[in-house]
């Protein structure tokens, strides 16, 4: 019983140290973001860690949200709203004081970078292609679903025409841009880790991102070339 006991205690200790680590790498990555890197940052709702999906294959965890079929578990705002994004270091301190395990969230668009994203199979396949082309990208975050490739603030008359130039598109190619959002490391939601697939260069000064051009040109151009299936687009 006694080493039953001990066992339980010092898997608590983990866990406890964990989450603790894990709230200060995140208050850590927040600031870093919102006063060095001047990205307009707010926290997500978090997942419930104690409920589970009465269905669930993968382990997917439920959003903290009320909706009960939250498509985004954990990574989307709701209080405060998306419009409260900040780079004032006192209100990110006060957030992650009290939320210490909510997923830091980058407000996309005006000045802060923008994404577009695919699926993680076809962002692999992507991304290899264009490190063979030679084509210079910045930062790119990844979860278990999907690779995002940050790039440059872009407004949505440059958005349509590109688009609009284009014979083909992915059809799960997504565009994040004024009025969206994307989860950052080390976020973690319900749908697993955020993590970087390419990480910024250390330094204090914002990483460079690429033209929004540049990178759908590239990557309609890569999955053209390499052939994506359907089902991974």
């Amino acid at each position: 019983m006694r080493e039953i006991l001990g066992r339980r205690r010092r898997l608590l200790s983990w866990r406890i140290g964990r989450k603790s680590d894990q709230s200060h790498a995140l208050l850590g990555a927040a600031i870093t973001f919102a006063t060095e890197w001047h990205w307009p940052v707010l926290p997500g709702v978090g997942i419930d860690s104690q409920v589970r999906r009465a269905i669930d294959t993968e382990g997917d965890r439920r959003c903290a949200c009320p909706d009960p079929e939250c498509g985004f578990p954990g990574a989307h705002p709701l209080d405060p709203g998306l419009l409260a994004a900040t780079t004032d270091e006192r209100m990110v301190r006060w957030w992650w004081t009290n939320r210490p395990g909510a997923p830091v969230l980058l407000a996309t668009g005006g000045r802060a970078p923008c994404a577009v994203s695919l699926p993680a199979a076809a962002g692999a396949r992507a991304l290899a292609a264009l490190d063979e082309a030679g084509v210079r990208i910045g930062p790119v975050v990844a979860t278990p679903a999907r690779v995002f490739i940050l790039v440059a603030p872009y407004s949505m008359e440059q958005l349509g025409a590109l688009l609009y130039a284009k014979d083909w598109v992915p059809g799960s190619l997504r565009f994040h841009g004024d009025g969206g959002y994307v989860a950052l490391p080390p976020s973690e939601t319900g749908r697993g880790q955020v993590r970087w697939e390419r990480a910024p260069l250390r330094g204090s000064a914002a990483p460079w991102v690429p033209d929004v051009e540049a990178v759908v040109d590239a990557v309609v151009d890569a999955l053209t070339r390499t052939g994506v299936s359907a089902p991974e687009l």
